[in-house]
């Protein structure tokens, strides 16, 4: 089976965390937190900031490494590594996603998050406290 190795962004800002919606292919109109392939040589900490960049047009510092996530799809098996991320200069572009909301820690359930996405929105929320605030 093809292996593919992502990283993604747990975006948070004044106590939200940033999730966005595929505008394209297999898992298209599906929730996700935004991030791409790592590429021969790149780390997974260099990936993300890569990849929000292309796809946001931000500036992230990654803070640290919530979860890796193994997962099965029907073609693929994915390896995903979710880090929780600040943004340090732009605004928010929609470059390759059709949607985006700012969730609260209660919300993050109001999405129909894609499968691999799910096991991370489950390890994003046993680090968030009541108010938002992250652990440190």
């Amino acid at each position: 089976m093809k292996r593919v190795e992502v990283s993604a962004a747990m975006i948070h800002h004044e106590g939200r965390v940033l999730a966005t919606q595929r505008g394209y292919g297999d898992f298209k109109d599906g929730w996700e937190f935004p991030g791409g392939k790592v590429e021969p040589g790149e780390t997974p900490e260099a990936a993300i900031v890569r990849e929000i960049r292309e796809e946001l047009g931000v500036e992230i510092t990654p803070e640290r490494l919530v979860t890796t996530v193994e997962c099965d799809y029907p073609n693929f098996h994915l390896t995903m590594h979710c880090f929780l991320a600040t943004i340090r200069s732009g605004k928010v572009e929609l470059l390759e996603h059709e949607a985006a909301r700012w969730l609260a820690p209660e919300e993050l359930g109001d999405v129909a998050w894609l499968p691999a996405d799910v096991e991370a929105v489950e390890k994003l929320k046993a680090i968030l406290l009541p108010d938002g605030r992250t652990l440190s």
